[in-house]
């Protein structure tokens, strides 16, 4: 019975595609559609409908080096799981109904059919998810470790002194980030002063604030002098009520006051050449 299938695909392959596009353009979300040009959509479905018949004359090992490609393609193209899922099940029924109009299927293969279909599609609707769902998976663990890197980043503004620059949410898990980058980098850099920047970070609450004065103390204990700037009125109003003493390192309210500071404790300073542009 899969032979009748694997050839009623082969005669009709054109035209199951272009009925399985038109269905799946009018049944998805717009928003899946927008992601990907008419061209790439067409040629990704064409992939698509490869996909299920080489399931039925490939051998494993050639379908599943096939089925990993694919997946790691829509998941760059950011079609969503369901959308997949709903691909399989309106390519079994337009082959279904194709076949009971052509006279492929009738009262006497009827029930063996529905067996072939459920032994060929069954296990392809697993492979597909798992597939996805691994590749899924890696990609945002990839995209987290990037994230991290970033989150927490010391830049070396001038001799002996650094900046860390933060923004959003700071948890637990970012603060060990910060942490070690913060040890990391004052050791690479020779940084006498670090600066860190709360400006873009939304709340400073207990949690923060402990933080923030572990990464201090661990600054201090490698030689390096810590600042805290970016204290807006709302934070500094926030760390009175909370009784968080921060009296261990210098403040400052902008980022330019901190850098200016910083010169100062350096016993550096900028100055302004008489006819420089």
């Amino acid at each position: 019975m899969e032979n009748l299938i694997l050839e009623y695909i082969g005669t009709k392959k054109n035209e199951i595609t272009s009925e399985w596009m038109e269905k799946m353009r009018s049944r998805t979300d717009e928003r899946a559609l927008r992601l990907v040009s008419d061209d790439m959509f067409e040629r990704t479905s064409g992939e698509f409908v490869e996909l299920m018949i080489s399931n039925l004359k490939e051998s494993k090992e050639e379908f599943n080096n096939r089925l990993t490609d694919f997946a790691e393609k829509v998941v760059r193209l950011g079609w969503p799981l369901h959308f997949v899922i709903e691909g399989l099940q309106t390519f079994s029924k337009i082959l279904w109904e194709g076949m009971l109009r052509q006279g492929e299927v009738h009262e006497g293969n009827q029930m063996d059919v529905i067996y072939a279909f459920d032994r060929w599609l069954s296990p392809l609707q697993n492979e597909v998810v798992d597939n996805y769902s691994r590749t899924w998976e890696r990609t945002v663990s990839l995209q987290k470790i990037a994230l991290q890197e970033l989150s927490a980043p010391l830049i070396p503004v001038f001799d002996g002194i650094t900046v860390m620059p933060l923004v959003g949410t700071i948890d637990t898990e970012r603060a060990k980030q910060i942490m070690e980058n913060l040890l990391t980098g004052v050791v690479k850099h020779r940084s006498e002063v670090v600066l860190i920047d709360i400006t873009g970070v939304p709340v400073v609450d207990t949690m923060v604030a402990h933080h923030i004065i572990q990464a201090a103390e661990a600054v201090r204990l490698v030689g390096a002098k810590c600042m805290l700037c970016g204290i807006r009125p709302e934070i500094a109003q926030t760390i009175v009520n909370l009784g968080i003493n921060l009296n261990q390192f210098t403040t400052q309210n902008t980022l330019k006051k901190g850098i200016e500071t910083a010169l100062e404790m350096t016993n550096c300073k900028i100055v302004k050449v008489e006819g420089a542009n």
